[in-house]
Formats: C-alpha cells, structure tokens, sequence
C-alpha cells in the first residue's frame, strides 16, 4: 500500500507538471495535455504491463510504477470532464476528436508498450 500511494504522489505531481508545461506549449482550448499525458502513461503501463508478464518484474516494482505511478498519471476522470466541457460549449468537432483520438491512440500506445518488450 506504501508502495503505492509514494508511486501515486510522484505521478500526480509528474501529471500536473506535465500539464503546465504542455500547456505553455500548445496554449489552445483542446486539451492537449491530457491527451498527450495519457498516452504517454499508456505506452508506460504497456511496457510494465510486458515486463509484468513476460519477465516476471517484482511485484514492489509493479505496484510503485504500474499501479501507483501510472495510476496517477494518466486520468480518466479529467478526460471525462473535458470531454464534457467540449460538448457544453458546444465544440462537438472537437470533442468526438477528443474522445476517438484519445480512445484509439491510448489502447494502440498500451498495445506498442507490450509489443515492444514481449
């Protein structure tokens, strides 16, 4: 349970930097950050998940980075909440962008994470 919550406080805080800097970076009204932070965790949890199932990595190591980091890093929850904000505001373009990209190229980033270490 350590384990977890020491992986988890160095993803949230991993995640929120990560965000303001992308953020400074793309500086538009479609959410970047997130996007780009969950597919990144993804393509981490992938490579972990592979790791996890082919070489066996000790459970500390999975329950501090797959669980605890990768748990915290990437979120559903602000993607939701995004996701929502577009359609209010009326951006329907955007959000089915938001949402199909952000299904699509995180499920392909996961599935590469794996290929890459099985």
């Amino acid at each position: 349970m350590i384990l977890v919550g020491i992986g988890g406080a160095v993803g949230a805080a991993s995640r929120y930097l990560a965000g303001i800097w992308i953020g400074k970076k793309t500086g538009t009204k479609f959410p970047y950050s997130t996007l780009f932070i969950n597919i990144a965790g993804s393509f981490l949890l992938g490579i972990l998940t592979g790791m996890k199932l082919s070489q066996g990595i000790p459970e500390w190591c999975w329950l501090l980075l797959g669980v605890g980091f990768c748990g915290a890093f990437t979120t559903f929850s602000t993607f939701g909440y995004e996701a929502i904000q577009l359609f209010l505001s009326k951006q329907l373009k955007k959000a089915y962008l938001y949402i199909t990209a952000s299904t699509i190229i995180c499920t392909i980033s996961a599935y590469i994470g794996i290929l890459i270490i099985t």
